[in-house]
């Protein structure tokens, strides 16, 4: 018995210790690419499904527009003791059961409101493509930033040993009586910077490791292997080709006009509100004899119908002046608004177009500037093979490569963010990176 008992514990023990183990196991690295990163952030974007259940609204609010225009049936029941000529609330009869229809024919008004419903519609769904762009530009951004802090700090950690490296050779050669002290003074600042770099960069990339897993919704602490990639090249075209591309594929600027032709739209039923109306109408009831009806009439039917068409004319109207008036100043508002995003648009655009030619040049600047110092360490690297240079000389140049390096980062970063940015105008950021 107590052999069964010592084999159930080690079971349970065993059982526990299995389970602790699969609740600390590490999640898997996700491997990405730029691409699979964007794709895997659009399918988890909050955003984009926000933007899709908005158009299925503004689709479902204009198809209540057009449910006016289609067959509308009610009906109902109720009691009503009348006393006197039998008459219900409302100016008909008292009625056991009682089926009505309703249909517009012609009514310029509420087919004004439709049409505008139905253009805004239209926007809100080309709305989703420009969610999707800017969910591909915030994604871009994060993983290309990532791909370079992670570089910059391998710079900086091989800097930081050729600085705690050069710190000991000052402080031998101080001992030596060959520096000044404040040489290692010099020296310990330079470390102390570095090491400042260093945890400024842990910080910034903790946080974009945050925000991509957040996009991309992966595990909390989900380690993240990113490939390093460019984005691809796109050739140089001139800044008013770039201004018309963005002018005819901006979201911005449809919803504009589509807003605008909503209020065109409004305004012209607005306008033909002085004309009548046209309904299909019908009904059909069942009535009781318990409201007196042969006391006020020669003949009682229970069972009535009535069907035909009802014309209303509108005889005096104040309202009409008043609406039209604010209709007409909706659309002067709204063709304003649409020039005005397109003249946003258009200076944007130039901005951007200057910005992506300023940091490739910066780029440039940088990459050559990096060239000169690795050429200038080789120089110096032959140079203290033979004795000629001081073995801390050697160690700057060390240093000066690294700052050249992270300059360099720098630089082809922002290059790459201004060229995003310059695609996102143009509506090619899908294209290019999906």
């Amino acid at each position: 018995m107590q052999t069964i008992r010592r084999g159930l514990l080690a079971f349970v023990a065993l059982i526990l210790l299995a389970s602790t183990c699969n609740a600390q196991q590490t999640p898997p690295v996700a491997r990405l690419t730029l691409r699979s990163a964007i794709d895997q952030a659009i399918r988890n974007s909050r955003e984009v499904t926000l933007a899709k259940l908005e158009a299925t609204l503004a689709d479902k609010t204009a198809a209540v527009d057009r449910s006016y225009f289609g067959p509308n049936l009610y009906s109902g029941s109720g009691f009503a003791y009348s006393s006197g000529f039998p008459l219900a609330p409302g100016g008909g009869v008292p009625a056991i059961f009682e089926l009505s229809y309703l249909q517009h024919i012609f009514n310029p008004l509420e087919k004004g409101t439709q049409r505008a419903d139905e253009a805004r519609a239209r926007a809100q769904k080309g709305n989703i493509d420009n969610v999707r762009d800017a969910v591909t530009m915030r994604t871009a951004t994060i993983y290309l930033e990532l791909t370079k802090v992670r570089h910059s700090l391998e710079v900086l950690h091989q800097e930081h040993e050729n600085t705690k490296e050069q710190s000991e050779l000052i402080r031998d050669r101080i001992a030596a009586g060959y520096e000044l002290p404040i040489e290692q003074t010099r020296a310990d600042l330079k470390g102390a910077r570095v090491d400042q770099f260093i945890t400024d960069d842990e910080a910034r990339q903790d946080a974009l490791e945050n925000d991509l897993r957040d996009l991309l919704g992966l595990l909390p602490d989900q380690p993240l292997e990113l490939a390093v990639e460019d984005l691809p090249p796109s050739a140089e075209r001139p800044v008013t080709e770039l201004v018309a591309q963005a002018i005819a594929s901006s979201s911005d600027i449809r919803q504009a006009e589509s807003e605008q032709q909503a209020k065109m739209d409004i305004l012209k039923g607005t306008r033909s509100s002085r004309w009548p109306t046209v309904d299909l109408v019908g009904s059909y009831s069942v009535l009781s004899n318990t409201n007196h009806y042969t006391e006020f009439f020669n003949k009682f039917e229970r069972n009535n119908v009535n069907f035909g068409i009802q014309v209303t004319v509108p005889v005096y109207a104040s309202l009409a002046s008043a609406t039209i008036a604010k209709a007409r100043a909706d659309v002067s508002v709204a063709e304003v608004e649409a020039k005005a995003k397109r003249s946003e648009v258009e200076r944007k655009v130039r901005g951007q177009a200057y910005l992506v030619h300023r940091w490739e040049q910066a780029r440039t600047v940088a990459r050559l500037d990096l060239d000169l110092a690795q050429q200038n360490l080789k120089v110096l690297q032959a140079q203290f093979e033979q004795g000629r240079v001081a073995r801390s000389e050697l160690e700057q140049a060390h240093l000066d490569e690294s700052d050249k390096f992270r300059a360099f980062f720098d630089a082809d970063f922002q290059r790459q963010v201004a060229e995003l940015a310059l695609l996102q105008l143009t509506g090619q950021i899908g294209s290019v990176l999906r």
